[in-house]
């Protein structure tokens, strides 16, 4: 009897068991189909603001603005691979609206296709940047090509053809080496051809045509063309004769010179030291040409100097080749001996060497080194590109060298007084800041950081976001000059600004205010904007500031803001506090968007920028308590007003005492009410801001002012124009 209930249960065990392995199976093979249709989280943000810029189209099935899965689903236009969006293709669909700000997020994205709509405002300023294929022609986008191209290295197919693109063709093709169609036709681009033309190697497809370009043609020759259409513009010069090459070239409509050019010359020039006979030889020909005699004693005379050359050559070459045999032999002697003698002497001059002395080469080193970035700075693409912070626990070593100076603290606890209250000069979220004095009577700024504010504890993290922070290098932006990460310590090392900030300028003191005439707070604006535009489309990958308020820009003597704390936010915390919708528009100089999702992206700062902006206007504070409450959020009072020829007037600053020029308060006031609208994608980026603010200061600089020592703004048309150049 056991026995059988052994073999009942030897059955059902075995039951059991094939059914469950069945069912394992079963779930294994369908598990990656499960997996794969979950899409990437950041692909699906930005697909979701995508379809809410472009005013929620039903045309697009599928779609949706606040959940959804794009591979998984099938959204209409979407493909996949894996996880990851590859591909948007929706042509012709008749849309509306714009492109939405966070198409950077895409990062697998190679084809976008979003011709033939009806898409309005500007191109993007951040586009996904690995792109192959950018389809943006027959839409109705105003504005320029973004600087963002310019790292979109796979890129081979660019079409912007039939819509209301203008200005100066942007110089950012120099890394386009893989673009081999470049469509720009029919647009209302101007002046001359950018440089960077002349770089993409593997352009076969150029179309211009229909533009207002002007200047010459010539930054085309070399370029592998197939196809090439550069008709109704405002060319000049000749027609390159290498154009001739050319299959499918169309040049008519423009004011080139009659015909094209002509070819080079038929006489190459001579070889070194040769000149002068030739030049005989060809003035003695023509003579005789003319004359109709010598013939037969100019044959002669052309047989003897074809053979002088020859022999020339021939002597020379084996002087030059016997000339480089010594120098080579003379080198090798040369290095051997100096190896020699370096390995004789180098066990004595490592043994005079002590590690006291050691470290005390290296901080000079080091201050070296800043000193020659300080005075010729990379490029910000160089600088900003192919580095991260690494997360906690990653133990990830710096991407790239510390170009700030390492002090020791006890170094600058000398210089602050042991950082006691008298050197305090500023307090913000992590730390205070303090005047220190050096003995060569530098004086710099520290930030002592408070270490219970900082979410990367590590060392090389925090070492990281040095090395970040030392490389923005900008006119308008407070320079990270050292740091200090001795005894535990987190302390940096700023150039020290000593006109104070714009906050306390603008609301402390009775006196204070009355300084910063009209003139000088539209300086502060296009500075602090042109800061901004250096951080968002400059700096690859962008930099976000995440905490731009009047408070931390700075002045100089002459009134010029200084950005500070930018690159900061890597040592912020990454969880961001929520805040209830309620407080929406009554939030300072907080974004809407970070107010209800904790989401901050740079149009978060544009935003910011905006209130600053109208502090600058109105000379009030963004929140104010002690104002009746319809006038306590500087946003929610101001905006209805913003476009009130008379309202507005009414709210400037009454420490201008009127005098300010009324059109360009106008204008102000317009950039204003751009960059303060609630939805972030309809905000502009920050290179349209700096150039309103240029056209807002050059017309501003026709009417006649007051002396400089009055308007606090010193310079002419001429010498702006000159340091804007500079920026």
């Amino acid at each position: 009897m056991p026995h059988k209930t052994e073999n009942s249960l030897s059955y059902y065990s075995r039951f059991f068991f094939t059914y469950s392995v069945s069912l394992i199976s079963i779930a294994i093979f369908l598990t990656p189909s499960l997996i794969l249709a979950a899409t990437d989280p950041a692909d699906v943000r930005a697909l979701q603001v995508v379809y809410s810029s472009l005013n929620s189209p039903s045309q697009l099935t599928g779609w949706k603005s606040d959940s959804g899965d794009p591979c998984g689903e099938s959204w209409k236009g979407i493909t996949c691979e894996g996880s990851s969006v590859v591909a948007i293709q929706v042509a012709g669909m008749g849309l509306t609206g714009t492109m939405g700000y966070l198409l950077s997020d895409l990062l697998k994205l190679r084809t976008l296709d979003l011709s033939d709509n009806n898409v309005h405002d500007t191109i993007p300023y951040q586009l996904p940047p690995n792109l192959t294929s950018l389809n943006l022609a027959k839409n109705n986008l105003s504005g320029n090509l973004p600087y963002s191209i310019s790292s979109m290295v796979s890129l081979n197919y660019l079409n912007v053809s039939y819509n209301s693109l203008s200005q100066s063709i942007g110089d950012v093709f120099a890394n386009l080496q893989a673009l081999s169609v470049l469509d720009l036709s029919f647009n209302n681009f101007t002046g001359d051809l950018p440089n960077s033309f002349s770089s993409m190697s593997n352009l076969t497809s150029l179309y211009l045509q229909n533009n207002q370009l002007t200047g010459s043609v010539n930054v085309l020759v070399g370029l592998p063309l197939t196809n090439l259409n550069i008709a109704n513009n405002h060319f000049t010069g000749w027609i390159p004769w290498e154009f001739n090459s050319i299959p499918n070239l169309i040049s008519d409509g423009n004011s080139f010179t009659n015909g094209p050019a002509p070819p080079p010359p038929p006489y190459t020039s001579p070889p070194p030291g040769r000149s002068h006979n030739n030049h005989n030889r060809t003035g003695r020909d023509t003579k005789q040409a003319s004359d109709g005699r010598g013939s037969h004693s100019s044959h002669e005379n052309n047989n003897g100097l074809k053979a002088g050359p020859i022999v020339g050559i021939v002597v020379g070459s084996i002087l030059v080749v016997l000339s480089a045999m010594l120098a080579l032999v003379f080198c090798l002697r040369r290095f051997s001996r100096e190896k020699h003698e370096k390995e004789r002497n180098a066990p004595a001059s490592l043994g005079t060497l002590s590690v006291g002395a050691d470290k005390e080469m290296q901080e000079p080193r080091a201050k070296s080194l800043t000193t020659v970035t300080d005075l010729k700075p990379l490029p910000a693409e160089m600088l900003m590109g192919e580095r991260g912070f690494g997360k906690p626990g990653s133990g990830k070593r710096l991407k790239s060298p510390i170009t700030a100076t390492s002090y020791t603290v006890a170094s600058l606890q000398t210089a602050t007084n042991s950082f006691s209250q008298e050197c305090l000069v500023g307090e913000g979220s992590l730390g205070r800041v303090y005047r220190a004095e050096f003995p060569n009577e530098k004086i710099l700024a520290v930030k002592k950081i408070d270490s219970a504010a900082l979410s990367l504890q590590e060392e090389d993290n925090f070492l990281e976001a040095v090395s970040n922070m030392s490389r923005l290098r900008h006119p308008n932006i407070v320079t990270l000059v050292g740091y200090s990460t001795e005894h535990g310590q987190r302390l940096l090392v700023y150039e020290y600004i000593g006109n104070g900030n714009l906050h306390d300028m603008l609301h402390f003191g009775d006196d204070s205010g009355k300084s910063l005439t009209w003139n000088a707070r539209v300086k502060v604006a296009l500075g602090t904007a042109r800061a901004l535009e250096y951080l968002h489309e400059v700096c690859l990958p962008s930099v976000v500031h995440r905490n731009f308020k009047s408070a931390n820009i700075l002045l100089d003597d002459q009134f010029n803001p200084h950005l500070s704390d930018c690159g900061l936010a890597a040592l912020t915390p990454n969880t961001e506090r929520q805040v209830s919708t309620q407080m929406v528009g009554s939030f300072g100089y907080s974004a809407p968007e970070f107010a209800m999702s904790g989401i901050y992206t740079v149009k978060s700062d544009v935003y910011s920028f905006g209130v600053v902006m109208l502090e600058l206007l109105t000379g009030r504070k963004p929140l104010d308590s002690s104002r009746v409450r319809a006038e306590q959020s500087l946003v929610r009072w101001a905006t209805p007003q913003l476009h009130d020829i008379d309202a507005l007037a009414k709210m400037v600053d009454p420490a201008l005492n009127g005098i300010y020029p009324a059109k360009s308060l106008s204008r102000f006031a317009d950039i204003i009410a751009l960059c303060v609208q609630p939805e972030p994608e309809f905000r502009p980026p920050m290179s349209e801001v700096v150039q309103a603010l240029v056209r807002l200061m050059q017309r501003a600089s026709v009417v006649k002012r007051r002396s400089s020592e009055e308007t606090g703004f010193p310079y002419k048309l001429s010498d702006y124009e000159a340091i804007e150049m500079s920026f």
